[in-house]
């Protein structure tokens, strides 16, 4: 008897497989670091298999919500910017009803939203597998976000300039060199610079375009309330949106918070900009350990009293909750949030959306046709007047991280624009979370994630 450790709701399943070789190219597929494990073998008994199942569950949610906030941004994007009337004319009483075409006639399209949201990925991998490299695999405890914060600023917004580069020029190969050498090398080293598909412009926020060109790194620790120096009234929904990865590391939610809303003041300042960031990333990081999200918001709802000018973020947050008790979800009370252009906002309707289908256990007479709840929670995040995109995205994050990769819709994800970059990323950083000491550091996974760099 062996123990398919598989993704697919992280569902123990037991059964004779033999030497079915199709099986076991499955589970890799499905994740490059599953194992198959023979359980009558004492070694794999008891407290190391409950940890392998616990990783595979850890790498469902960390694929579950990039996968899914990709997922809710593709179905957002062709809506950003339409009110909820003409959604209603063009598209029917419901709205939209699965991915649609956007203004060129392409369904599956992600906007900057899951672009910075990956690039935020890359730069949280890089930072932690630098620091597995200066510990030297002497010391092989949990990287944690305070170790990683004395880089990570920098990294991040290393990051951020080069997803600057796939807005200002249209391939890989046509980025133009600086005066620096060294400075030129790092500027095009690492995976996500090198992807064609990402050099696409989907209406990139201001602040952020803006915020990129002060070179402000800001200093680890959980920011103190005030105002920032770059863009400080700014509250743009763009420094919520892209901070989920800050959740998936497996740290303290409130370093995750603390991590999430330093780096957010890299492009905006406003103090309910970046305490968004951090509430979001807070809530991500429950999730992927288990919790609901009802419970995480309102933890992240405590933590958020312990800092100074939190209040629009909170008041928010706590309509969203009370909202999702009042009955059945409606484009209509979506609307009672806000439109989400601006980051609390987007936020309160985010969580609410998510929350409001929450029953992810159809019966067995579930018509095959029939939206499952979550494919509703995501349509409710889309479907209204305001930035839907944005909306869309950070929903399919929480539900993501909440149930798992398997728990999308298989036919939606087929369609999704750069959808194996977005898992690889996803199975990158569970690796590099959950086994960096363990990991063959190749050159081409210094390079990838340009580790190597001086700090």
């Amino acid at each position: 008897m062996f123990l398919l450790a598989h993704i697919t709701d992280t569902i123990i399943r037991f059964r004779d497989v033999g030497a079915e070789p199709h099986l076991l190219s499955t589970l890799a597929d499905r994740c490059r670091w599953v194992q198959v494990i023979d359980i009558t073998k004492s070694e794999t008994r008891g407290d190391d298999m409950s940890l392998d199942m616990e990783r595979l569950a850890y790498a469902s949610r960390v694929r579950g919500c990039l996968l899914g906030g990709a997922l809710g941004n593709a179905l957002g994007w062709p809506l950003s910017s339409t009110t909820l009337k003409e959604i209603h004319h063009k598209y029917g009483p419901d709205g939209v009803q699965g991915l649609v075409p956007d203004r060129d006639g392409y369904i599956g399209r992600i906007s900057d939203d899951t672009q910075l949201t990956l690039f935020t990925a890359e730069a949280l991998i890089g930072a932690h597998a630098r620091m597995t490299q200066k510990k030297g695999g002497t010391d092989p405890s949990r990287i944690t976000m305070t170790e990683m914060g004395s880089i990570l600023s920098a990294r991040v917004r290393g990051a951020y300039l080069r997803w600057q580069c796939t807005q200002t020029h249209t391939s890989p190969s046509k980025i133009v060199s600086t005066e620096d050498p060294l400075e030129d090398h790092f500027r095009r080293t690492g995976h996500l610079i090198n992807q064609s598909w990402l050099y696409a412009v989907r209406s990139p926020g201001k602040s952020t375009l803006t915020g990129l060109t002060h070179e402000f790194e800001p200093p680890p620790e959980r920011p103190d309330g005030t105002p920032g120096p770059v863009n400080p009234e700014s509250k743009g929904c763009m420094s919520t949106v892209r901070s989920s990865p800050f959740g998936l590391v497996r740290d303290d939610p409130e370093l995750a918070f603390n991590m999430a809303a330093s780096c957010a003041r890299i492009t905006h300042g406003h103090p309910t900009g970046y305490f968004s960031a951090g509430a979001f990333a807070f809530i991500i990081g429950r999730l992927v350990e288990g919790s609901s999200l009802k419970g995480a918001t309102q933890e992240v709802l405590r933590v958020l009293t312990t800092v100074r000018n939190h209040e629009e973020v909170s008041r928010a947050l706590q309509k969203a909750l009370s909202l999702a008790e009042e009955g059945a979800p409606t484009p209509e009370s979506v609307e009672k949030l806000g439109r989400g252009w601006v980051t609390e906002e987007a936020l309160a309707i985010a969580v609410y959306c998510a929350l409001a289908r929450q029953d992810m256990s159809p019966s067995k007479d579930w018509p095959k046709k029939q939206l499952s709840p979550l494919q509703r929670s995501l349509l409710l995040s889309v479907n209204h007047s305001g930035d839907s995109d944005s909306t869309g995205s950070m929903c399919g994050s929480l539900l993501g991280a909440t149930h798992g990769d398997t728990a999308l819709p298989g036919d939606w994800i087929h369609q999704l624009e750069g959808r194996k970059e977005i898992i690889e990323i996803a199975d990158d950083l569970s690796l590099q979370v959950s086994e960096p000491f363990r990991m063959s550091y190749n050159d081409e996974w210094l390079t990838k994630y340009s580790v190597t760099r001086p700090e």
